[in-house]
């Protein structure tokens, strides 16, 4: 069993949904975990308040407090990709993210993460990514080496500062698009169902990309794509929404919800540049991944 070294926290709502115990919140926030797993990680002292003291299966509900626990999966299949460091100073950390690794722990992933894997490979546990891209999306990816200036890196990208640039591989089977031509894609994106869909739906538009077509092959195009907003699936979901949807999306625009991974079918779609002015030393910074997309 694969054990995370690290907790992960949620804290309780401040409404709450109708429990009467943390256990019967967390049984009703992770339906997928039973009870008794729940009630066995509290008897191992594996959940636990903000200030340490544990949680019991008779612990009650607190609304806004923080609940720590340690996430477990009974067998973890390892990600045949490597990472890459691109960058690595007393402040951040950029590294190269491959397709088919998450980049933080979650669901059956724990230690195949990036995250997790930089930790380890750094001796550095502090190390915590300060934005994110899709499990399916290769490309950089930043992470804060020191918790004292971290928010100032995590405010970067809440405040939009950070310039990012994509490459994508579209099927472009029936569709003109030609070379140089040019979209400005604003829409109103909201989760659908499942919930880690997006759909685009009306209203005051929420999401903000550019994108321009590089090359234009027989039946793909290689695109520039600039996301203006930073929305979940963002990218993938303009790109659908022009008729150029991604080579290999098992999301859109069909979801394809338990097809296996097919590591020789990844995703076309890569974070390949980021450039910011750092908040703490003031200097321009700019990175780009040494891989690049390629059509057909």
């Amino acid at each position: 069993m694969a054990i995370a070294t690290s907790p992960s926290k949620l804290s309780l709502p401040q409404k709450n949904p109708g429990v009467t115990t943390v256990l019967e919140f967390l049984v009703l926030k992770f339906p997928a975990i039973s009870s008794n797993v729940w009630q066995q990680r509290m008897a191992d002292g594996k959940v636990h308040w903000h200030d340490g003291s544990l949680i019991n299966g008779h612990s009650l509900f607190a609304p806004q407090q923080r609940v720590y626990y340690y996430r477990e999966v009974t067998s973890e299949r390892g990600i045949p990709f490597a990472e890459k460091i691109v960058f690595q100073d007393e402040l951040i950390l950029v590294a190269y993210k491959p397709h088919f690794l998450p980049v933080t722990l979650g669901g059956r992933f724990i230690e195949e993460c990036l995250q997790s894997r930089l930790r380890k490979r750094t001796g550095n546990q502090q190390l915590q990514a300060v934005h994110r891209i899709d499990r399916a999306t290769a490309g950089l990816v930043m992470f804060s080496v020191k918790p004292n200036s971290r928010q100032l890196y995590h405010g970067l990208f809440e405040t939009r500062q950070v310039s990012k640039t994509y490459q994508a591989v579209a099927s472009a089977i029936n569709n003109p698009v030609m070379h140089n031509q040019q979209w400005e894609v604003k829409s109103r994106l909201q989760k659908s169902e499942p919930k880690f869909l997006m759909q685009t739906v009306e209203g005051l538009a929420n999401s903000h990309s550019r994108i321009r077509c590089l090359k234009r092959g027989a039946e793909q195009a290689l695109f520039e794509l600039n996301p203006i907003t930073g929305k979940t699936h963002q990218l993938r979901v303009h790109m659908q929404s022009i008729g150029l949807p991604l080579v290999n999306d098992t999301y859109y625009p069909k979801l394809q919800l338990n097809k296996p991974d097919d590591y020789s079918k990844p995703l076309q779609l890569l974070a390949q540049h980021i450039q910011f002015i750092d908040p703490v030393t003031k200097q321009d910074r700019r990175f780009s991944s040494e891989t690049e997309l390629s059509l057909n």
